[in-house]
């Protein structure tokens, strides 16, 4: 675990739109006690479709699993599109400008970040999960971010090595429960 990083005032009051959301600010959209933040790669894109359908499964496996919001470079019809076939509960904050993906830190890819060897290894792996590539939407340069949020502070983060790579959700609310639990020590 890292040292909790606060959000910033103004990244929080950030209006935001989507779907299955709260009318209101990025705060509003916070669980009282963990929510991931998930911030996807395109639409098209293999690797979004099985972080989506990995989160859904993750989330119908363990009743304790934290709230999670996508973070998408789509608007919200695309979105509403895509979410119907993949996880139509979902939350999801359409950011087309990627404001909060910057915000947050999440940057374009390099050309081995997205289409390097590593990744060209990881679409067995998806598509053994029946996933393909789709039209292309969004910037299909950016790179994914994970991050789980605690009373507005970040407490973990993901470092993606490449576009295919990501953490195993199946262990975040483990993380939730060690970083509440060192929030509690004093």
């Amino acid at each position: 675990m890292t040292a909790p990083r606060e959000i910033a005032e103004d990244v929080l009051t950030t209006p935001v739109a989507g779907v299955n959301l709260v009318p209101g600010s990025l705060r509003r959209q916070l669980s009282p006690t963990t929510t991931l933040f998930v911030f996807l790669r395109h639409f098209g894109c293999m690797f979004c479709r099985e972080t989506i359908a990995d989160l859904r499964a993750c989330t119908a496996a363990n009743a304790i699993y934290p709230k999670v919001l996508l973070f998408a470079q789509a608007g919200p019809v695309e979105a509403r599109t895509l979410l119907r076939d993949l996880w139509s509960e979902a939350h999801c904050v359409c950011d087309p400008d990627r404001r909060l993906y910057a915000a947050f830190g999440v940057e374009r890819g390099t050309w081995r970040e997205t289409l390097g060897p590593a990744v060209w290894r990881a679409r067995s792996r998806a598509s053994a999960k029946g996933h393909t590539n789709g039209e292309r939407s969004g910037d299909v340069w950016m790179m994914p971010g994970a991050f789980l949020v605690q009373s507005e502070h970040i407490v973990w983060s993901h470092t993606y090595r490449h576009a295919a790579d990501h953490p195993d959700f199946a262990l975040i609310p483990e993380l939730a429960d060690t970083s509440a639990e060192d929030a509690r020590r004093p």
